[in-house]
């Protein structure tokens, strides 16, 4: 049986097929599926119609305003969705003692009940947010250990003075960090049948490699591929590295991790501090490298939709991938373009 549209009817016709169904069934004697089946309509239309009737008689039957009603729109007064907002802007749900982790309409929903005694639909919610200019993007990690005030005097105190001081004594800036790699990783998603989640298949067996990798904003990019520890004389033998690589003085911004703290690297950098000065990032501050967007990149393009089926298939694909990078040094540069790293950019 072909079903009728009724969306593309007018109004008047609208009531109209209402009004000969009721009668179909309530005059006629006809069931509802016969008279679905007659007037070439769903039977829950149908059943929604009889319903109206029954409780509303002929009003029942009339045709609304097309659209949806605007009515959940009015439900916060201005300075309730203010407060809501302001609320969004500056805390996270952990900070307002709700059960979410992350802003999600669910979320929004809920402190606005707790609030406001106001129970919204989702998509009210969402039309809210939308309105208030809040859009869904993945959110960047921040530790609870992080110290704001080391940020902010990082950013507008301690790097623009290294940035001065480089370009006073002809130094280049490289940007460093060390990740870990696993056969495991998986990034991005795959296509399944609806209600089968994808299998990636891949060997039982795990293993690693690291990757210790330097960059500039003018797209240079140096790295090491390793099996095994990071340790101070890996980390040193990638310092004399960079200096003979480099032919001038270098300003190489890390992160604190024990490694670049050690008293052998300590020694080191002291007997060359004509060529090398190490510096150091605000403690859990892993948003303010630019390197950090190479270890993505890494991690989701190279290793993350490419499973290796061992060791030296691992590091030969990493280094495949590497050495391609450094051969597209406007895409390296382009990770300086991130809004948390752009300070860096100059």
């Amino acid at each position: 049986m072909e079903v009728t549209d009724t969306r593309r009817l007018s109004p008047e016709a609208q009531e109209e097929l209402r009004r000969r169904a009721v009668r179909a069934v309530s005059e006629e004697g006809l069931s509802q599926s016969e008279a679905a089946r007659l007037l070439g309509v769903s039977r829950q239309s149908l059943n929604g119609w009889l319903k109206a009737y029954r409780e509303q008689g002929e009003r029942g039957l009339r045709s609304g305003k097309r659209g949806r009603r605007p009515v959940e729109q009015q439900a916060l007064r201005p300075w309730q969705q203010a407060q809501i907002a302001k609320a969004i802007r500056e805390r996270n749900p952990d900070q307002l003692k709700l059960p979410f982790f992350l802003w999600t309409r669910e979320a929004v929903r809920e402190l606005i009940e707790r609030r406001f005694g106001i129970r919204l639909s989702l998509v009210c919610v969402g039309n809210y947010l939308r309105r208030w200019g809040f859009t869904p993007q993945k959110p960047l990690r921040r530790a609870f250990e992080q110290d704001p005030e080391r940020v902010r005097r990082w950013l507008a105190e301690e790097y623009p003075e290294i940035a001065t001081k480089a370009r006073r004594e002809g130094a280049e800036i490289l940007w460093a960090d060390e990740t870990g790699l696993r056969s495991d990783h998986a990034a991005g998603r795959s296509y399944g049948l609806r209600g089968q989640t994808p299998i990636v298949p891949g060997t039982g067996r795990r293993f690693s490699a690291s990757v210790l990798s330097a960059i500039s904003n003018r797209g240079r990019l140096h790295f090491r591929v390793f099996a095994g520890r990071f340790q101070a004389d890996l980390f040193i033998d990638f310092l004399r590295r960079l200096c003979r690589q480099l032919g001038r003085k270098l300003y190489l911004i890390v992160d604190g991790h024990p490694v670049h703290r050690s008293r052998k690297v300590r020694d080191w950098l002291a007997r060359h501090q004509d060529q090398i000065a190490l510096f150091f990032l605000p403690p859990y501050s892993p948003e303010l490298n630019p390197d950090e967007l190479l270890n993505q990149d890494l991690k989701t393009n190279a290793l993350g939709r490419h499973r290796p089926r061992n060791q030296d298939q691992l590091v030969t694909d990493t280094r495949s991938y590497l050495r391609r990078r450094q051969r597209q040094p406007q895409l390296v540069s382009r990770y300086f373009d991130e809004p948390h790293v752009s300070y860096a950019a100059a």
